[in-house]
């Protein structure tokens, strides 16, 4: 056998050391999409969360607003779901400089106790 018929067999595929490099580059990129895939999803979730958590907050303070509420001064807690995620709101509402006013704050927790929006607004005394 010549050296051109020996050089010819031997390069007509690949070597393992070939074969487990791309193996190991595959694996990677496909270890990389399955993590960035699953941020995705948190991150959507979380989204969600911070939507619905916003709505109820708004909804109370609406509710406030829309009734010439003229709420008591301290502190209130009640469950504030939006669809099928459980929520609970606290309300806290403090005396301002004018005594004509008071500021209402709503905060939103998820049901895990973690605290996702707090919104606040101004009310005037309506009588």
């Amino acid at each position: 056998m010549d050296r051109r018929t020996v050089r010819a067999r031997y390069s007509n595929g690949f070597t393992l050391l070939e074969v487990l490099v791309a193996l190991g580059s595959v694996g990677t990129a496909r270890a990389a999409s399955l993590r960035a895939i699953g941020s995705l999803t948190q991150n959507s979730s979380d989204l969600r969360a911070a939507m619905m958590a916003t709505w109820s907050a708004e909804n109370r303070l609406t509710q406030i607003r829309l009734a010439h509420e003229w709420p008591p001064l301290g502190k209130r807690e009640f469950a504030c779901a939006q669809g099928e995620l459980p929520l609970r709101c606290h309300e806290l509402i403090v005396p301002t400089p004018n005594p004509a006013f008071r500021r209402v704050e709503v905060s939103v927790q998820d049901g895990r106790g973690r605290q996702i929006i707090t919104l606040s607004q101004v009310v005037p005394n309506a009588l």
